[in-house]
């Protein structure tokens, strides 16, 4: 079995189908180089360079200057007295770092004023110790998690 074609050897150029035939009067100028376009000059006597390979740099890579933007995140500092609920970025006073707070909760002016109007409706009986256990009636301390010195509170009330 032979995989030869019955007509013989294929002819010297064939039109493929999707190409365009060859225009009368086409013959590149070097070997391995695309065939030069109407109204453009054919390349100059005595230019040798090989096309540009795969990777290659861009003619006049290197020449100019380049100049390189880097953005910084950004960090938003608060100041002590605006401090909120969650833990903030900030520089401890006393130490003078830049860090995240540490939160606690302790019991404030609306854990007691919660207390009293439960109390005075006449839940006395330990409904009036829930706002005791509710954080969301307490006050928020700021501490350095570096020196452990208060930064600043959140009172609710």
């Amino acid at each position: 079995m032979s995989n030869k074609s019955p007509e013989g050897p294929p002819p010297a150029y064939q039109a493929q189908p999707g190409y365009a035939p060859a225009q009368p009067g086409y013959a590149p100028t070097q070997p391995g180089y695309a065939p030069t376009q109407p109204g453009y000059a054919p390349p100059q006597a005595g230019y040798n360079a090989p096309p540009p390979g795969y990777g290659a740099p861009p003619p006049g890579y290197g020449q100019a200057s380049t100049t390189v933007v880097m953005a910084q995140p950004s960090t938003v500092v608060l100041h002590p007295a605006r401090l909120g609920e969650s833990p903030a970025q900030l520089q401890c006073p006393r130490c003078n770092a830049q860090i995240v707070t540490s939160t606690y909760y302790e019991t404030g002016s609306l854990t007691w004023l919660a207390a009293g109007i439960i109390c005075m409706v006449g839940c006395w009986l330990g409904c009036c110790l829930i706002p005791f256990c509710v954080d969301g009636t307490k006050d928020v301390v700021h501490q350095c998690p570096n020196c452990k010195s208060q930064v600043g509170a959140y009172r609710r009330l």
